[in-house]
C-alpha cells in the first residue's frame, strides 16, 4: 500500500544530555517519520539533530537550517542558520514540569552514499515563559552526502528530563 507506515524502533531516556536512535536508517526506505511524543527539557531551548554514520555523529559544518516561527503571542518570524553543526527545529519551551510538545520530522534519502540528507519538520509545543503556544514548520539539509544509519537528538541547553522518539519507514 503506498504511503503506509512501518514501524522501524523507539527510543527513550531520562535524563540525559542527548538520545542517539542507531541502526535505523536502511536501504529498505528513502523516506522516514520520526515522531516524538513526550520531551521534557530542563531548560529553555529548541532541539537539535545530527546524523550517525559508521564515522558517528556527524558534527561537522554541513548543515542548513530554516524554519518558522509561529508563536500566538506576536508575530511570525523565519530563521535560518548555513553551514552549521546541527540542525535545529521544534518544541521551543519553559522549563519542563509537564510534557512541552510533539514534533514530526520527515528524513529524506539518509541511507543513500550518493544524495544529501534532507529533512522538513513541524512541532507544537507550549512557551511556559509567555503561557502560550506556538508552531514551528521547517526545512534542514546535511551537505554531505554520506551513509547515515541513525540520528542524534540534542537540546540547545541543558538535559532532557525525558524523551521518546519513534521512527517508521514511510513505504
Amino acid at each position: 500500500m503506498a504511503g503506509s507506515l512501518e514501524f522501524i524502533k523507539s527510543a527513550s531516556g531520562t535524563s540525559v544530555s542527548t538520545l542517539d536512535v542507531t541502526d535505523c536508517f536502511s536501504a529498505d526506505y528513502d523516506v522516514y517519520k520520526i515522531v516524538t511524543s513526550k520531551v521534557d527539557l530542563v531548560s529553555n531551548g529548541y532541539q537539535r539533530i545530527r546524523f550517525i554514520s559508521s564515522g558517528g555523529v556527524d558534527s561537522s559544518s554541513v548543515y542548513d537550517t530554516a524554519f518558522l516561527e509561529l508563536t500566538a503571542y506576536t508575530g511570525f518570524s523565519s530563521i535560518r542558520f548555513t553551514n552549521d553543526d546541527k540542525i535545529y527545529y521544534w518544541n521551543y519551551s519553559g522549563n519542563a514540569s509537564s510534557h512541552i510538545g510533539g514534533s514530526v520530522l520527515y528524513v529524506f534519502n539518509p541511507y543513500d552514499s550518493s544524495s544529501y540528507t534532507f529533512v522538513q519538520h513541524q512541532t507544537v509545543s507550549y512557551e511556559n515563559a509567555n503561557n502560550s503556544l506556538r508552531g514551528d514548520k521547517g526545512i534542514g539539509v546535511q551537505k554531505t552526502a554520506v551513509q547515515n544509519t541513525g540520528i542524534n537528538f540534542f537540546p540547545m541547553t541543558g538535559n532532557y528530563d525525558n524523551i521518546e522518539v519513534k521512527v517508521y519507514g514511510v513505504k
